[in-house]
């Protein structure tokens, strides 16, 4: 399960952190982190074939899972959680599991990345099928939950997909789709919350920001399904109507609340048409 050589455990291009000043510390802190969307640059292939593989699944009606843990496991969470009032889909829709459970997100549950039976436990309570797809996201390629996860879908006929960045790591060999981001040494010697954990962000945003495009949840550049969930969701889609229809602002605002949506005010005015 183990690989021998993580490039994720590698020793930091720095040394003697303690004994720098604040200014170098962000410094250097920095440079490394413009690394990240370069190695991500050089994964667009495999994060297209994700994608690709994400959205055939949720235009028939399926369902996309993330797995993790620690900082994976929350980081996937964010993603999943930002979905409905972005894009106006379902909370079922994009659905974030992190080992330990709902207490993991905001306290360490270190141990329970261990348990390779706990993911498949967890997914069955979600009543997975192979219509849907599971993403495994690990740093090292190697935390037994996601393996575990992704060997019982692989066993089930459940496609399957991961973020990880090691190569040729074991959470990669049971993925359909295996999207391998390697970032290199982090800073502080094996701080996967650094330079791993932004890659794996940009890559969820790069995901669910594509996929929810291609199934029609953005128009021109607009989020028109968003959520009113607050008044500056309500302000941001009154001023897209005023913008497309040069509309005063209170006539804007009245639409939208009535229409619930900048999409129901555009679909209302087309049909007038």
């Amino acid at each position: 399960m183990m690989l021998s050589n993580k490039i994720t455990e590698s020793d930091s291009n720095y040394n003697d952190l303690e004994h720098m000043d604040t200014r170098s510390l962000l410094t250097y802190i920095n440079v490394e982190d413009q690394s990240v969307p370069v190695s991500v640059a050089k994964t667009i292939p495999q994060i297209e074939n994700l994608v690709n593989a994400i959205y055939n699944k949720l235009i028939n009606g399926g369902r996309l899972f993330y797995i993790g843990s620690g900082t994976s496991g929350r980081l996937g969470i964010v993603d999943a959680s930002e979905c409905p009032p972005t894009f106006g889909v379902e909370h079922e829709m994009v659905i974030g599991i992190i080992a330990g459970g709902d207490k993991a997100i905001r306290k360490a549950q270190e141990g329970s990345e261990d348990n390779m039976d706990a993911a498949w436990i967890d997914l069955k309570k979600q009543n997975i099928s192979d219509n849907d797809i599971v993403v495994g996201i690990s740093a090292s390629g190697t935390t037994p939950y996601v393996l575990g996860g992704l060997k019982d879908c692989h066993a089930n006929s459940i496609i399957t997909g991961c973020v990880v960045c090691n190569l040729e790591s074991p959470v990669a060999g049971f993925a359909n789709f295996p999207v391998e981001v390697v970032v290199g040494p982090e800073f502080v010697t094996g701080s996967t919350r650094m330079k791993a954990g932004t890659a794996q962000k940009l890559v969820l945003n790069m995901l669910t920001t594509s996929v929810m495009i291609k199934l029609g949840r953005v128009k021109g550049n607009k989020m028109v399904d968003m959520m009113l969930s607050n008044q500056k969701l309500v302000d941001r889609g009154t001023r897209m109507l005023m913008n497309l229809y040069k509309y005063e602002y209170n006539h804007a605002q009245d639409l939208l609340l009535k229409y619930g949506s900048v999409r129901g005010v555009i679909d209302e005015i087309e049909k007038k048409d």
